[in-house]
């Protein structure tokens, strides 16, 4: 099981390639789910309410499984396909790539806009800054109050977020921390007295 996947590190904007007249703007973000994708493009159409074209990709999942490329109104497979490749090509995924198209007057083909649209999302993809993100889990413990050094102690070995710390007459913490580290810490949990937890995953 993967437990990391490549993104970009923050959005590029207004990346501007020009050919023969036409003016394509890239545009990338890293998003989180479908909503994000929505209000990113709602942005940059709303920016750009002139452009002939709002052409994007995006790639969602760990694995990237959760796809989609979009022509808008160009031919078809002959912007949201090589925006979409360029995603494929960097490996990346959690990306939506916009590539705005303000037409200049004199038509490109099909080749040329497949040439120019792979161009633009290339350029505006080497202009972000790609980063490795670990996949997180979320850990809630419940233990005794004389547990309380134990529990911290194990919860930094591991390198976890304290979220959350409810001190009734148990104590309940939310953690975070890296996914791959679930069975690790899960073994010496099982091991302790008197303590409860579960993984609450969204």
């Amino acid at each position: 099981m993967e437990f990391s996947f490549d993104t970009i590190k923050s959005p590029v904007e207004n990346i501007l390639i020009k050919e023969k007249g036409s003016k394509f703007i890239g545009f990338a973000f890293p998003v989180e789910n479908e909503k994000e994708v929505k209000e990113a493009l709602a942005r940059v159409k709303e920016a750009h309410p002139k452009a002939t074209h709002h052409c994007y990709a995006f790639r969602l999942g760990i694995n990237g499984e959760n796809y989609r490329a979009n022509d808008d109104g160009e031919p078809s497979g002959s912007a949201g396909l090589p925006i979409y490749n360029q995603l494929l090509a960097h490996n990346i995924t959690q990306v939506l790539l916009i590539v705005v198209r303000y037409y200049g007057g004199t038509k490109l083909g099909v080749s040329g806009l497949v040439k120019t649209y792979k161009e633009s999302a290339k350029f505006t993809l080497e202009s972000c800054e790609l980063i490795t993100k670990e996949l997180q889990s979320e850990i809630e413990i419940q233990f005794e109050f004389d547990q309380q050094n134990v529990i911290f102690t194990l919860l930094n070995k591991f390198g976890a977020k304290i979220i959350d710390f409810k001190t009734e007459e148990k104590c309940t913490i939310s953690a975070q921390l890296k996914t791959s580290e679930k069975e690790n810490i899960s073994e010496q949990l099982s091991e302790m007295q008197n303590i409860s937890f579960e993984f609450v995953d969204s």
